[in-house]
């Protein structure tokens, strides 16, 4: 038996449009709750230090008004096995997978042609065995 889990994701990313459709399609699609966005890299640092249990994904994209998604990912390096944390980026070459990969993220998407694998990714982490079992 599988119960479904809802993600709490906290979304980094400085484009209006392309974070309030990501909102939308993740709640619509999947069981993502947005629990807050960043547009800065420092903002994102702040608000996932300050609330290191309100959250369980973030999705990072690496280029932001104000710093790096990278700086956010290095600052996430203690956080909890449980907490997923996912890149959505436009530049999802083999060289930032690669570093994405050494900074301990669990997924990287290319935001113009991977988000039905995001879908995918969240789908699957929402999906928890209910702890029921056949006797």
């Amino acid at each position: 038996m599988v119960s479904l889990v809802k993600l709490h994701a906290y979304i980094v990313e400085d484009n209006a449009t392309i974070r309030e459709n990501l909102i939308g399609t993740l709640e619509e699609l999947t069981c993502v709750e947005p629990v807050g966005f960043a547009e800065t890299e420092d903002d994102a640092v702040l608000w996932l230090a300050s609330n290191p249990t309100s959250w369980n994904l973030a999705i990072v994209d690496l280029f932001l008004r104000q710093g790096s998604g990278l700086g956010v990912l290095q600052s996430l390096a203690g956080r909890s096995t449980g907490q997923k944390v996912v890149v959505l980026s436009n530049y999802a070459t083999a060289d930032i997978r690669k570093r994405c990969a050494q900074l301990g993220v669990d997924a990287v998407f290319d935001k113009s042609n991977e988000i039905d694998a995001l879908l995918d990714f969240c789908i699957q982490q929402s999906a928890k065995p209910s702890g029921i079992t056949e006797g």
